[in-house]
Protein backbone atom coordinates (compact mmCIF):
# COMPACT_ATOMS: atom_id res chain seq x y z
CA UNK A 1 0.00 0.00 0.00
CA UNK A 2 1.28 3.62 -0.75
CA UNK A 3 -0.69 6.98 0.90
CA UNK A 4 -2.45 9.14 -1.46
CA UNK A 5 -1.81 12.92 -0.12
CA UNK A 6 -4.39 14.93 1.79
CA UNK A 7 -4.87 17.34 -0.30
CA UNK A 8 -5.43 14.80 -3.97
CA UNK A 9 -8.37 15.71 -6.31
CA UNK A 10 -10.97 13.51 -5.51
CA UNK A 11 -13.09 14.15 -8.59
CA UNK A 12 -16.73 14.35 -9.10
CA UNK A 13 -17.16 11.23 -10.35
CA UNK A 14 -15.92 9.64 -7.38
CA UNK A 15 -18.97 11.31 -5.49
CA UNK A 16 -20.54 8.30 -3.61
CA UNK A 17 -17.23 6.76 -2.54
CA UNK A 18 -17.01 8.20 1.07
CA UNK A 19 -13.55 10.36 1.31
CA UNK A 20 -12.17 8.68 4.19
CA UNK A 21 -12.16 5.62 2.41
CA UNK A 22 -9.68 7.80 -0.30
CA UNK A 23 -6.10 7.36 1.46
CA UNK A 24 -4.05 4.96 -0.16
CA UNK A 25 -3.29 2.85 -3.37
CA UNK A 26 -2.38 -0.45 -4.44
CA UNK A 27 -0.85 -1.94 -7.40
CA UNK A 28 -2.58 -4.10 -9.48
CA UNK A 29 -0.80 -4.53 -12.44
CA UNK A 30 -2.71 -7.54 -13.65
CA UNK A 31 -6.25 -6.27 -12.65
CA UNK A 32 -9.20 -5.77 -15.32
CA UNK A 33 -10.61 -2.46 -14.58
CA UNK A 34 -14.57 -2.24 -13.83
CA UNK A 35 -16.72 0.46 -14.00
CA UNK A 36 -17.21 2.41 -10.59
CA UNK A 37 -13.04 1.10 -10.03
CA UNK A 38 -11.17 4.05 -8.28
CA UNK A 39 -7.93 4.74 -9.29
CA UNK A 40 -4.65 7.09 -8.89
CA UNK A 41 -3.03 8.35 -11.18
CA UNK A 42 -0.23 11.10 -13.26
CA UNK A 43 -1.50 13.37 -15.62
CA UNK A 44 1.43 12.54 -18.66
CA UNK A 45 0.27 14.12 -21.78
CA UNK A 46 -2.59 17.55 -21.75
CA UNK A 47 -5.29 16.95 -24.27
CA UNK A 48 -9.13 18.14 -24.31
CA UNK A 49 -9.53 18.56 -20.61
CA UNK A 50 -7.20 20.52 -18.55
CA UNK A 51 -9.10 21.07 -15.72
CA UNK A 52 -10.61 18.20 -13.23
CA UNK A 53 -14.05 18.89 -11.44
CA UNK A 54 -13.69 17.85 -8.06
CA UNK A 55 -16.32 16.20 -5.22
CA UNK A 56 -16.92 19.76 -3.87
CA UNK A 57 -17.23 21.31 -7.33
CA UNK A 58 -14.52 23.31 -7.58
CA UNK A 59 -12.79 23.55 -10.75
CA UNK A 60 -9.24 22.49 -10.91
CA UNK A 61 -6.27 23.40 -12.76
CA UNK A 62 -4.50 20.21 -14.06
CA UNK A 63 -0.79 19.99 -15.76
CA UNK A 64 1.88 17.46 -16.63
CA UNK A 65 2.47 15.18 -13.80
CA UNK A 66 -0.81 16.51 -11.52
CA UNK A 67 -1.44 13.16 -9.63
CA UNK A 68 -5.36 12.87 -9.26
CA UNK A 69 -8.03 10.44 -8.31
CA UNK A 70 -9.98 9.38 -11.02
CA UNK A 71 -12.96 7.05 -11.79
CA UNK A 72 -13.77 4.02 -14.62
CA UNK A 73 -16.54 4.65 -17.02
CA UNK A 74 -17.94 5.17 -20.11
CA UNK A 75 -18.76 7.83 -22.06
CA UNK A 76 -21.45 9.25 -24.75
CA UNK A 77 -20.87 12.83 -26.25
CA UNK A 78 -21.49 13.43 -29.73
CA UNK A 79 -19.54 16.82 -29.39
CA UNK A 80 -16.49 15.20 -27.29
CA UNK A 81 -16.12 11.32 -26.95
CA UNK A 82 -17.11 8.02 -26.95
CA UNK A 83 -15.56 5.99 -24.25
CA UNK A 84 -15.56 2.41 -22.52
CA UNK A 85 -14.25 0.75 -19.57
CA UNK A 86 -11.22 -0.99 -21.28
CA UNK A 87 -11.01 -4.76 -21.30
CA UNK A 88 -8.16 -5.88 -20.43
CA UNK A 89 -4.99 -4.02 -17.78
CA UNK A 90 -3.96 -0.88 -18.99
CA UNK A 91 -1.16 1.43 -17.88
CA UNK A 92 -2.40 4.26 -20.08
CA UNK A 93 -5.96 5.99 -20.17
CA UNK A 94 -7.85 8.48 -21.79
CA UNK A 95 -9.40 11.14 -19.64
CA UNK A 96 -13.18 11.29 -21.10
CA UNK A 97 -14.93 14.01 -19.02
CA UNK A 98 -13.69 16.83 -16.72
CA UNK A 99 -15.35 15.00 -14.16
CA UNK A 100 -12.60 12.51 -13.57
CA UNK A 101 -13.62 9.55 -15.67
CA UNK A 102 -11.50 7.66 -17.73
CA UNK A 103 -11.71 4.59 -19.80
CA UNK A 104 -10.47 3.87 -23.51
CA UNK A 105 -11.69 6.59 -26.33
CA UNK A 106 -13.19 4.44 -29.09
CA UNK A 107 -13.81 8.13 -31.06
CA UNK A 108 -13.99 11.54 -30.91
CA UNK A 109 -15.21 14.76 -32.78
CA UNK A 110 -13.18 16.02 -35.00
CA UNK A 111 -13.74 19.77 -34.00
CA UNK A 112 -12.01 19.00 -30.27
CA UNK A 113 -8.47 17.60 -29.34
CA UNK A 114 -7.06 13.85 -28.26
CA UNK A 115 -7.63 13.41 -24.77
CA UNK A 116 -5.63 13.79 -21.72
CA UNK A 117 -3.70 10.84 -21.35
CA UNK A 118 -3.15 9.21 -17.52
CA UNK A 119 -0.70 7.28 -16.56
CA UNK A 120 -2.83 4.65 -14.28
CA UNK A 121 -0.04 4.24 -10.53
CA UNK A 122 -3.02 1.82 -8.49
CA UNK A 123 -6.10 0.91 -7.62
CA UNK A 124 -7.46 3.17 -4.36
CA UNK A 125 -7.96 0.32 -1.98
CA UNK A 126 -9.00 0.12 1.52
CA UNK A 127 -7.39 -1.44 4.68
CA UNK A 128 -7.98 -4.96 3.42
CA UNK A 129 -7.05 -4.39 0.03
CA UNK A 130 -10.54 -4.09 -1.66
CA UNK A 131 -10.40 -1.64 -4.60
CA UNK A 132 -12.99 1.18 -3.73
CA UNK A 133 -15.64 1.20 -6.26
CA UNK A 134 -18.64 3.74 -6.29
CA UNK A 135 -21.26 1.01 -7.30
CA UNK A 136 -20.54 -0.24 -3.50
CA UNK A 137 -22.21 3.04 -2.18
CA UNK A 138 -25.48 3.95 -2.71
CA UNK A 139 -27.21 7.48 -1.07
CA UNK A 140 -30.76 6.88 -1.61
CA UNK A 141 -32.50 4.53 -0.37
CA UNK A 142 -35.99 5.22 -0.14
CA UNK A 143 -37.82 3.92 2.27
CA UNK A 144 -41.23 2.35 0.25
CA UNK A 145 -41.01 0.80 -3.10
CA UNK A 146 -44.48 1.49 -4.04
CA UNK A 147 -46.82 4.27 -3.36
CA UNK A 148 -50.41 3.83 -3.16
CA UNK A 149 -51.63 7.12 -4.74
CA UNK A 150 -50.64 9.67 -7.27
CA UNK A 151 -46.92 10.95 -6.53
CA UNK A 152 -45.93 14.23 -7.71
CA UNK A 153 -46.29 16.03 -11.02
CA UNK A 154 -43.15 15.07 -12.85
CA UNK A 155 -41.89 17.69 -15.52
CA UNK A 156 -39.27 15.90 -17.68
CA UNK A 157 -36.97 17.29 -19.75
CA UNK A 158 -35.22 15.81 -23.00
CA UNK A 159 -33.70 17.10 -25.94
CA UNK A 160 -32.41 16.29 -29.30
CA UNK A 161 -28.81 16.46 -28.10
CA UNK A 162 -26.57 17.04 -25.93
CA UNK A 163 -26.21 20.88 -25.10
CA UNK A 164 -29.41 21.49 -26.16
CA UNK A 165 -30.66 23.25 -23.18
CA UNK A 166 -32.49 20.69 -22.01
CA UNK A 167 -30.24 21.92 -18.10
CA UNK A 168 -31.32 25.35 -18.61
CA UNK A 169 -34.67 24.38 -19.13
CA UNK A 170 -34.65 22.20 -16.12
CA UNK A 171 -33.53 24.87 -13.95
CA UNK A 172 -36.15 27.44 -15.61
CA UNK A 173 -39.14 25.10 -14.33
CA UNK A 174 -37.15 24.79 -10.80
CA UNK A 175 -36.92 28.81 -10.58
CA UNK A 176 -40.75 29.18 -11.90
CA UNK A 177 -42.19 26.67 -9.25
CA UNK A 178 -39.78 27.88 -6.16
CA UNK A 179 -41.03 31.68 -7.19
CA UNK A 180 -44.68 30.50 -7.32
CA UNK A 181 -44.48 29.54 -3.93
CA UNK A 182 -44.48 25.58 -4.78
CA UNK A 183 -41.98 22.69 -3.81
CA UNK A 184 -39.50 21.35 -6.37
CA UNK A 185 -37.22 18.57 -6.67
CA UNK A 186 -34.64 17.93 -9.35
CA UNK A 187 -32.39 15.10 -10.71
CA UNK A 188 -30.62 14.35 -13.77
CA UNK A 189 -31.53 10.78 -14.47
CA UNK A 190 -29.05 9.48 -17.56
CA UNK A 191 -25.64 11.00 -18.93
CA UNK A 192 -21.76 11.53 -17.65
CA UNK A 193 -20.98 12.98 -13.55
CA UNK A 194 -20.97 16.83 -13.29
CA UNK A 195 -22.42 18.16 -10.78
CA UNK A 196 -22.56 21.39 -12.51
CA UNK A 197 -26.28 20.58 -13.90
CA UNK A 198 -27.94 19.88 -10.86
CA UNK A 199 -26.30 22.67 -9.21
CA UNK A 200 -27.67 25.00 -11.50
CA UNK A 201 -31.30 23.41 -10.52
CA UNK A 202 -30.67 23.77 -7.00
CA UNK A 203 -29.49 27.50 -7.64
CA UNK A 204 -32.65 27.79 -9.26
CA UNK A 205 -35.21 26.92 -6.06
CA UNK A 206 -35.12 22.64 -6.06
CA UNK A 207 -34.71 21.78 -2.70
CA UNK A 208 -33.34 18.46 -2.92
CA UNK A 209 -31.13 17.75 -5.84
CA UNK A 210 -29.76 14.53 -6.86
CA UNK A 211 -28.45 12.32 -9.96
CA UNK A 212 -27.23 9.16 -11.13
CA UNK A 213 -23.83 9.25 -9.10
CA UNK A 214 -26.11 8.91 -6.25
CA UNK A 215 -26.68 5.80 -7.34
CA UNK A 216 -22.92 4.64 -7.14
CA UNK A 217 -22.88 4.90 -10.96
CA UNK A 218 -19.89 7.26 -12.87
CA UNK A 219 -22.02 7.39 -15.90
CA UNK A 220 -24.92 5.83 -17.82
CA UNK A 221 -24.17 4.74 -20.77
CA UNK A 222 -24.26 1.15 -21.31
CA UNK A 223 -26.23 0.26 -17.98
CA UNK A 224 -28.65 -2.02 -18.69
CA UNK A 225 -32.56 -1.35 -18.43
CA UNK A 226 -33.02 -2.54 -15.15
CA UNK A 227 -30.73 -0.30 -13.46
CA UNK A 228 -32.04 2.95 -15.50
CA UNK A 229 -35.11 2.57 -13.77
CA UNK A 230 -33.56 1.64 -10.40
CA UNK A 231 -32.64 4.92 -10.88
CA UNK A 232 -35.79 6.44 -11.84
CA UNK A 233 -37.45 4.66 -9.52
CA UNK A 234 -35.19 5.62 -6.46
CA UNK A 235 -35.16 9.24 -7.30
CA UNK A 236 -39.33 8.83 -7.77
CA UNK A 237 -39.73 6.97 -4.63
CA UNK A 238 -37.39 9.31 -2.62
CA UNK A 239 -38.63 12.77 -4.09
CA UNK A 240 -41.35 12.65 -5.95
CA UNK A 241 -44.32 11.38 -3.63
CA UNK A 242 -46.18 13.98 -1.98
CA UNK A 243 -49.04 15.38 -4.91
CA UNK A 244 -49.04 19.02 -4.06
CA UNK A 245 -45.24 18.83 -5.41
CA UNK A 246 -43.39 18.85 -8.46
CA UNK A 247 -40.26 16.63 -9.72
CA UNK A 248 -38.09 18.46 -12.57
CA UNK A 249 -35.96 15.49 -14.32
CA UNK A 250 -33.48 15.63 -16.98
CA UNK A 251 -32.63 12.80 -19.86
CA UNK A 252 -29.09 13.67 -21.17
CA UNK A 253 -28.07 13.64 -24.60
CA UNK A 254 -30.85 13.02 -27.16
CA UNK A 255 -34.17 10.99 -27.71
CA UNK A 256 -31.46 8.90 -30.38
CA UNK A 257 -29.37 8.25 -27.62
CA UNK A 258 -29.69 4.80 -25.97
CA UNK A 259 -30.81 5.04 -22.33
CA UNK A 260 -32.94 8.27 -23.15
CA UNK A 261 -34.65 5.73 -25.76
CA UNK A 262 -35.17 2.80 -23.63
CA UNK A 263 -36.62 4.85 -20.59
CA UNK A 264 -38.85 6.73 -23.21
CA UNK A 265 -40.28 3.21 -24.14
CA UNK A 266 -40.94 2.15 -20.96
CA UNK A 267 -44.55 2.33 -19.48
CA UNK A 268 -43.14 2.93 -15.51
CA UNK A 269 -41.32 6.31 -16.73
CA UNK A 270 -44.23 7.39 -19.34
CA UNK A 271 -47.03 7.44 -16.98
CA UNK A 272 -45.22 9.51 -14.50
CA UNK A 273 -44.53 11.77 -17.15
CA UNK A 274 -47.23 15.29 -16.52
CA UNK A 275 -45.45 17.77 -18.48
CA UNK A 276 -43.14 16.57 -21.01
CA UNK A 277 -40.40 19.87 -22.56
CA UNK A 278 -38.67 19.15 -25.58
CA UNK A 279 -35.78 20.91 -26.42
CA UNK A 280 -33.09 22.13 -29.28
CA UNK A 281 -30.47 23.84 -30.85
CA UNK A 282 -32.75 25.06 -33.65
CA UNK A 283 -35.82 25.15 -36.00
CA UNK A 284 -34.64 22.44 -37.85
CA UNK A 285 -34.07 19.94 -35.15
CA UNK A 286 -37.14 20.49 -33.35
CA UNK A 287 -39.36 20.12 -36.42
CA UNK A 288 -37.47 16.78 -37.06
CA UNK A 289 -37.88 15.53 -33.03
CA UNK A 290 -40.88 16.32 -33.36
CA UNK A 291 -41.72 13.73 -36.01
CA UNK A 292 -39.57 11.31 -34.06
CA UNK A 293 -41.16 11.46 -30.92
CA UNK A 294 -44.74 11.10 -32.93
CA UNK A 295 -43.04 8.26 -34.82
CA UNK A 296 -41.20 6.38 -32.36
CA UNK A 297 -42.17 7.24 -28.89
CA UNK A 298 -45.99 8.29 -29.66
CA UNK A 299 -44.99 11.64 -27.67
CA UNK A 300 -46.58 14.95 -28.05
CA UNK A 301 -44.13 17.78 -25.76
CA UNK A 302 -46.62 20.24 -23.99
CA UNK A 303 -43.48 22.55 -24.45
CA UNK A 304 -40.48 23.66 -26.50
CA UNK A 305 -37.48 24.67 -24.67
CA UNK A 306 -33.81 25.16 -25.53
CA UNK A 307 -31.19 26.83 -27.07
CA UNK A 308 -33.63 27.70 -29.69
CA UNK A 309 -35.83 29.80 -27.03
CA UNK A 310 -33.29 32.49 -27.03
CA UNK A 311 -33.63 32.97 -30.77
CA UNK A 312 -36.22 35.23 -32.15
CA UNK A 313 -35.83 34.08 -35.86
CA UNK A 314 -35.84 30.27 -34.68
CA UNK A 315 -39.09 31.05 -32.65
CA UNK A 316 -40.69 32.37 -35.76
CA UNK A 317 -39.36 29.36 -37.85
CA UNK A 318 -40.57 26.84 -34.79
CA UNK A 319 -43.87 28.66 -34.87
CA UNK A 320 -44.79 27.94 -38.42
CA UNK A 321 -44.48 24.33 -38.04
CA UNK A 322 -46.83 23.81 -34.42
CA UNK A 323 -48.61 25.51 -32.02
CA UNK A 324 -46.98 24.22 -28.99
CA UNK A 325 -46.05 26.51 -26.46
CA UNK A 326 -42.72 27.75 -26.25
CA UNK A 327 -40.68 27.63 -22.76
CA UNK A 328 -38.12 30.56 -22.97
CA UNK A 329 -35.62 29.58 -20.59
CA UNK A 330 -33.47 32.49 -20.62
CA UNK A 331 -35.96 35.11 -20.42
CA UNK A 332 -37.24 33.60 -16.96
CA UNK A 333 -40.55 35.01 -17.21
CA UNK A 334 -41.49 32.79 -14.13
CA UNK A 335 -45.67 33.62 -14.17
CA UNK A 336 -45.48 32.63 -17.86
CA UNK A 337 -43.04 29.41 -17.24
CA UNK A 338 -45.43 28.62 -15.03
CA UNK A 339 -48.62 28.50 -16.72
CA UNK A 340 -46.97 26.38 -19.50
CA UNK A 341 -46.00 23.65 -16.92
CA UNK A 342 -48.01 23.73 -13.94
Amino acid sequence: MKKIKQNCIIPSAAFSAPNKLIKQYIQLPERTPEMGDLMYGEVSLLGHHTTLESVSARIHTIHDRTRAVFVFGTRYAPDQFEGFVPQAPSEMVDLIARSGLVGEMKCHNELISSPTKVRLLGYVADDAGNVVNTRDYVLIRPKKTERNGPGARVILCIGTSMNSGKSRAAAACCYAFSSIGKIVRAAKITGTSSLKDILLMQDCGAQHIADFSYFGFPSTYMLELEDLKRIFHGVDMKYGNDPKNYLVLEFADGIFQRETAMLLQCPEVRSRIHKLVFCGVDAAGIVGGLQVLKSSFDLIPDAISGLCSSSPLALREIASFTDIPILRSMERDFKAIYNIIR
